[in-house]
């Protein structure tokens, strides 16, 4: 094994003592109900309340990397694969359209500002999880599956540029070449 490979080994074995860490740490504050009121919530309740229009409910709510949540805090299920097509990452602003029928329809309103990083896909806690920038991001199933992503392949992930988040959303998969090393700094 080449300096190099021990180097991306270690990193990645850091990065993952780290994830588990602050894995840790939420789960204390979850017990300790110490905790802060998530900050998806909080935009959430500015955010304009339910309207109607003809028989149609219309409610704006903040993805929060799995659900909608509106102004009173209640949670709406957002397809994977919306979200997944979509590239909806934490913070961004959705308006729901509950037809008379009881279909959804979601449509993004706000995207909230974004950054790209590289990072490489893993599978913990039977979630997959991109490894980057000194932290574990948990992506989609959807995401992963669309992509054809492999544990080990490195990812183009996207998240919020300013709020820190523990959800992404995979942008691509980049391609297996022996001879490119790409590396989270060359983005």
């Amino acid at each position: 094994m080449s300096q190099a490979s021990k180097l991306a080994l270690i990193k990645e074995i850091i990065e993952s003592a780290e994830s588990n860490m602050r894995s840790a740490k939420q789960m204390i504050n979850e017990l300790t109900g110490s905790s802060s009121k998530n900050v998806y919530s909080k935009i959430a309740e500015e955010l304009d309340s339910t309207e109607h229009e003809g028989n149609d409910t219309i409610v704006e709510g903040v993805f929060n990397g799995q659900t909608m949540n509106d102004n009173t805090g209640k949670e709406y299920p957002v397809p994977a694969n919306y979200a997944s097509k979509s590239k909806l990452v934490p913070g961004d602003i959705l308006k729901l359209t509950i037809k008379e029928d009881g279909g959804f329809l979601y449509k993004q309103i706000g995207p909230v500002e974004r950054k790209r990083i590289i990072g490489t896909l893993t599978y913990e806690d039977g979630q997959y999880k991109v490894i980057a920038a000194a932290k574990a991001y948990t992506v989609l199933l959807a995401s992963v599956t669309y992509f054809k992503g492999e544990v080990g392949d490195k990812i183009t992930l996207v998240v919020p540029e300013i709020e820190e988040s523990d959800w992404g959303a995979i942008e691509n998969v980049l391609p297996k070449d022996e001879g490119l090393e790409i590396e989270e700094d060359d983005f």
